[in-house]
């Protein structure tokens, strides 16, 4: 993915969670259903993107992403929250209405 077509997709007043992961990431396979309860419960109050590493090695290296997976929580383009390993669906849901 380009930076500039991601810089579009970040610039909203919704928030934008992304999912920074690679296919070879036991942990990042067990993102997957959780991103999807979240995403389920919340609707148009969230995106949700995931962004393969491997495939996008510049986008990851300037956000300096060191380990999969790590989730950024975008808003207007700023970074308002960013952890690397699993998260728990709870904490997600209360970060994102936290920044909405």
């Amino acid at each position: 993915m380009a930076k500039a077509g991601f810089s579009d997709i970040i610039k909203g007043e919704v928030p934008t969670l992304v999912d920074f992961s690679a296919e070879w990431c036991g942990p990042c396979k067990m993102m997957k259903p959780i991103l999807d309860q979240v995403k389920a419960e919340l609707g148009d109050q969230v995106k949700i993107i995931k962004i393969d590493v491997d495939k996008n090695p510049a986008l990851a290296e300037s956000f300096q992403i060191r380990g999969v997976p790590t989730l950024i929580l975008f808003k207007n383009s700023d970074v308002k929250w960013r952890q690397s390993g699993i998260v728990q669906p709870e904490q997600l849901k209360q970060i994102i209405k936290g920044n909405s």
